[in-house]
């Protein structure tokens, strides 16, 4: 797999969702082709040397964004950063197995890179998807949009750029937990003004409960929400909670994290900054959970009850969840992006119920009624 350096210091400080999120990461409109891409020139300002790598060549030429100094180029440059940071950190854990590198453009405007590892040792399936798309906003992306509250004009072309870094990991072993993140900008172009907002989450599903793990996962995300403001944790929080809900069977997808939208305050940069906190969050909160339960044993019956809450997931994924649900009914959506979120596997019993007390029920007590981790 090639790697892409980027030399040349970046002058500015690198302090949807409608348009297809999906799980929180972007659908792509149109056709797609695949590249192989030369190796770039080019130096971000990110303090980590393995943040000088990208997983593919950049969507936006390199020497646009060198000389750019806009938010959409820098959450470019960002997001590459973010899901090179992640997949080589998973492929070290993994050992040999190594991320397929998908390089797609979109013929409307844009394109992204899908990372994908498939039956893997560690990883049963992992994905880590970057979109960068542009284009004009449809009618029904329009009226969704001003459900929202945003102001827009009805009836006229409104160019749009979404940028975004999505990631679902589904591990092997039952005593690691899935992790979903995404991060997300957008801008609407309007006569009068840009209208800009951020996006985004991070949230965990674990198969067993280790109260120990889930404290940790929280609490290193509390600590990204509380430099900016110490209200943003427990507003998060419950917006997390109150969003992954499989309202059909009256529980949560998992035992939460951080969500929200339309952040557009205090300003850009402010914004933007936090958005970079919790997106370089995501390493510390989830790898050491993955190392420490990895090689846990476990037997028929916890992969039996693994599958059977992947279906819970699947479930959530494609009858609840709008950026899913937004792209599968987007002509010319890019569907492998879309689905990239389900498991490989996933069990389903007719009136499945766990025994009371044991390990299994324990967690179920946790996703009927959501609980203070920090």
């Amino acid at each position: 797999m090639a790697s892409f350096t980027f030399r040349s210091l970046l002058k500015s400080s690198l302090k949807p969702v409608v348009v297809g999120s999906v799980v929180g990461g972007f659908v792509c409109y149109g056709t797609y082709r695949h590249q192989k891409s030369p190796v770039l020139a080019k130096t971000l300002h990110f303090p980590a040397p393995s943040a000088n790598k990208f997983m593919a060549e950049t969507i936006t030429p390199a020497s646009t964004l060198e000389r750019s100094t806009a938010m959409k180029s820098r959450m470019e440059l960002f997001i590459m950063k973010i899901q090179a940071d992640l997949c080589r950190t998973l492929e070290e854990i993994e050992g040999e197995k190594k991320f397929l590198v998908d390089r797609w453009e979109r013929q409307a405007g844009g394109g992204g890179v899908t990372c994908l590892m498939e039956d893997g040792r560690v990883f049963e399936r992992a994905g880590v998807n970057v979109s960068v798309v542009s284009g004009n906003l449809t009618s029904k992306a329009v009226a969704q949009m001003k459900s929202r509250g945003k102001k827009l004009e009805e009836g006229k072309m409104l160019p749009f750029f979404a940028a975004g870094v999505s990631c679902v990991i589904h591990p092997r072993n039952p005593m690691v937990p899935t992790l979903h993140f995404n991060y997300r900008y957008f801008e609407v172009e309007q006569e009068d003004e840009t209208q800009w907002w951020f996006g985004g989450g991070t949230d965990l599903t674990p198969y067993y409960l280790d109260e120990e793990d889930v404290k940790h996962f929280h609490g290193t995300l509390k600590k990204a929400c509380d430099r900016h403001n110490p209200k943003h944790y427990p507003d998060f929080k419950k917006w997390c909670d109150d969003y992954f809900v499989v309202s059909h069977r009256g529980e949560r997808r998992g035992v939460g994290g951080i969500f929200f939208d339309d952040l557009d305050t205090p300003s850009q940069e402010e914004a933007f900054a936090f958005i970079q906190d919790c997106a370089n969050a995501v390493i510390p909160s989830y790898v050491p959970m993955v190392k420490k339960h990895m090689n846990d044993g476990y037997g028929f019956r916890e992969r039996e009850w693994q599958l059977l809450r992947r279906g819970r997931y699947v479930e959530f994924n494609l009858v609840y969840d709008r950026g899913t649900k937004f792209g599968l009914f987007t002509p010319q959506a890019r569907i492998e992006s879309i689905l990239m979120s389900l498991p490989l596997s996933a069990k389903w019993k007719y009136k499945h119920s766990p025994e009371e007390g044991s390990k299994e029920d324990e967690l179920m007590k946790v996703l009927k009624t959501p609980r203070g981790w920090v």
